[in-house]
């Protein structure tokens, strides 16, 4: 099967979250799946186009349409993937390769990525490959099931498109005018765009794509609803036909405690026990704690944003610290709010709490290796990642149960039995606190089921490969192969 997919971040090229570790792990699970030919095309920023690590030739140079723009496309293929995977750049001076800093944020990111969903398309058709699926990711490539339906049936006649929802609260907004001065569509799909006399995007892509998919099944259903929907519920409501869930996996070949180069020891799931002692003792010197191997060291990489549930933390964490012999140790970034929080609890327990107020992968597999309990009461969480990786690295979850964390971490009970971590399910800080308690509880009293249930998560497969094959059973479904 032919499969294109587009996204607007990919690793290890350039990412800003998960959806670059999708992005990254995905087309390469597809790609090992015999008689799979893949396409991943992305945009050509800056610092993608300046790393002499990526070798790569120029394809094409061409015009894409863009409203009553006509913009520079040229085609760069990367000639130094080995996984099977065919990645093309879209190089553009003015929407990309011209401008510094994040990815996301600049005041035309609508027209930016309203260029590259087209461009995509069009270098589809340059290059000769005709997919039998297209599958597209997010509000920056929402526009492609649009074009490809309205503007392209006559290059693309019998390929499928599916829209996967990764964060539905980013929805690609735009000003009315948006859809006359930059899209130029035909004026019969202003319908599936217009939104409170706005245009959406996304709301286009739904309407608009074959399949629409998000990145787990417990996601896929709390979109039903306008608590999670962020006003698209009744749109998703009217497509619950073709609306489902998969729950992504992650890269256990970079996230493996067997292998990661980042640390101290290594270690699986038969020696665990004192490959984690090892990592806990260099991390807790590392980030400036008492080395205590027998105080549970909770931890959380994160980022520093209210949806990540940093206000049921903040609700108890002097409590906690006051009342349990434990220690705490946070890596971020993000809202000025939560930064200076950590920060202060840090100066206020220095003994007991660390904050480190920073992107560092290294440091984050240090911290996935030498916690013990990892925290995650996120308020809502599509699918979430690091609880797999905490889990993969023998650290025990407390999570609020939504969306792919509830998929992923079935609750255990008091004893540790019968899940893998503890979980609550109304999202409040005394509830959080109470799962919490259960956890340090069974470290502090059981430690040998603590263990067991470090090692029932060790041996967990959270590898794509599943995934990957109900992606597959979808894209048959969709394109009738």
């Amino acid at each position: 099967m032919k499969i294109a997919i587009l996204a607007s971040e990919g690793a290890p090229y350039i990412k800003s979250g998960g959806l670059g570790d999708v992005m990254e792990a995905l087309p390469a699970a597809l790609a090992r799946i015999d008689g799979n030919e893949v396409v991943l095309i992305l945009p050509y920023y800056k610092k993608i186009k300046e790393n002499p690590a990526y070798e790569v030739e120029l394809l094409h140079k061409f015009n894409t349409t863009l409203g009553w723009r006509k913009q520079y496309t040229g085609v760069y293929r990367l000639k130094n993937r080995k996984d099977g995977v065919q990645v093309y750049f879209v190089d553009n001076l003015y929407y990309f390769a011209g401008r510094p800093g994040a990815i996301y944020g600049d005041m035309d990111d609508g027209e930016r990525y309203a260029y590259f969903s087209r461009a995509c398309l069009e270098t589809l058709a340059a290059v000769g490959f005709i997919p039998d699926v297209i599958q597209c990711n997010d509000w920056q490539t929402a526009l492609v099931p649009v074009f490809l339906n309205a503007l392209y049936r006559g290059i693309f006649p019998d390929t499928r498109c599916m829209f996967t929802i990764h964060n539905i609260e980013y929805q690609g907004w735009a000003h009315s005018d948006f859809f006359d001065d930059v899209l130029g569509l035909p004026w019969e799909w202003r319908g599936r765009l217009d939104m409170s006399n706005s245009v959406n995007v996304m709301k286009g892509a739904i309407e608009s794509a074959d399949l629409v998919t998000t990145v787990s099944e417990t996601y896929a259903r709390e979109l039903m609803y306008p608590y999670y929907a962020h006003g698209l519920d009744g749109i998703l409501s009217d497509a619950a036909w073709k609306l489902t869930g998969i729950t992504n996996g992650i890269d256990v070949n970079t996230f493996n405690p067997e292998t990661d180069p980042a640390l101290p020891a290594h270690y699986n799931a038969d020696s665990f026990v004192t490959g984690k002692a090892a990592c806990k003792a260099a991390l807790q010197a590392e980030v400036g704690l008492p080395i205590k191997p027998d105080v549970p060291l909770m931890v959380m990489v994160t980022r520093l944003a209210g949806h990540k549930g940093l206000d049921l933390l903040r609700y108890i964490a002097r409590k906690l610290m006051m009342q349990e012999d434990a220690q705490l140790l946070v890596l971020g970034t993000g809202e000025a709010q939560f930064e200076q929080f950590f920060t202060t609890l840090a100066e206020e327990f220095p003994d007991r709490v660390a904050a480190k107020i920073t992107f560092n992968l290294a440091l984050a597999s240090r911290i996935y290796a030498g916690g013990d309990i990892y925290l995650m009461p996120s308020k809502s969480e599509p699918c979430g990642l690091s609880q797999m990786n905490a889990m993969r690295y023998g650290t025990v979850p407390v999570v609020h149960s939504t969306g792919g964390l509830k998929d992923t971490v079935p609750p255990a009970d008091e004893n540790g039995e019968g899940g893998l971590g503890f979980t609550f399910q109304s999202y409040n800080g005394e509830d959080f606190h109470a799962a919490l308690e259960r956890c340090l509880h069974l470290y502090h009293n059981d430690r040998t089921a603590f263990r067991a249930l470090q090692r029932r998560g060790m041996q967990q497969n959270f590898s794509w490969d599943k995934p990957a094959l109900k992606y597959m059973e979808l894209f048959h479904r969709m394109s009738g192969k």
